[in-house]
């Protein structure tokens, strides 16, 4: 069947905006993509409401990030159980992943449904982490953390005497006492970091990279 004119226009402005979508997408899952602050667990270094732009590259090419990058990743369960989880080297639950192909297309790439945390890298695979005295040592040394307060006090929750498990890493918010994460549900696999902070693009006034 011929078409008219005015039908082919359509159909070509049909293709070029299905197209844009494809690319949008798949710059977004695999190079970078914007987000923005949500809670105060970062507090001071990130503020609620501050929109950033996350790295995927990192995730596209299964990269370990390296201790201080902030990070953000799937959200696991918060309460797990301890017949769940190894207590001398936890790694976090997550009991609901997607099987079929539209429920992985909707959860990972479109996130829809999806929760994540942004937190800050503190410990490596293999690495033994003991928050005790209100610091962290990591193998038997305490770390340094320039990026929080003098005042702050790292409290431990259902973990604070581990190996961080291969493949993991365990992270914190820098608002130590307003921060659920890995001291509460375990460390979190490669494979559910989505992205590494870069930039931070609003307020204007604090326009930069991130530490």
């Amino acid at each position: 069947m011929k078409l008219s004119p005015r039908a082919k226009d359509i159909l070509e402005w049909v293709y070029c905006i299905v197209i844009a979508i494809i690319l949008a997408l798949l710059v977004r899952y695999y190079v970078g993509t914007p987000t923005i602050v949500k809670q105060y667990s970062m507090y001071p270094t990130l503020k609620p409401n501050e929109r950033l732009v996350l790295n995927r590259l990192p995730r596209t090419f299964k990269q370990m990030p390296e201790r201080g990058d902030i990070i953000t990743f799937e959200a696991p369960k918060t309460d797990p159980e301890l017949s769940e989880i190894d207590i001398n080297s936890p790694k976090a639950v997550y009991p609901n992943n997607p099987t079929s192909f539209w429920g992985k297309f909707t959860h990972y790439v479109l996130e829809i449904g999806k929760t994540s945390y942004i937190k800050r890298v503190i410990a490596l695979p293999g690495e033994h982490v003991e928050l005790k005295e209100g610091k962290v040592f990591i193998n038997g040394e305490e770390l340094e953390e320039n990026y929080i307060g003098d005042d702050v006090v790292t409290t431990p929750d259902l973990f604070s005497d581990f190996v961080v498990p291969e493949g993991c890493i365990f992270a914190m918010g820098d608002n130590r006492t307003r921060s659920t994460d890995c001291r509460a549900f375990g460390c979190i696999p490669l494979e559910k970091i989505e992205g590494k902070v870069v930039l931070r693009f609003w307020p204007f006034d604090v326009f930069g990279t991130v530490k």
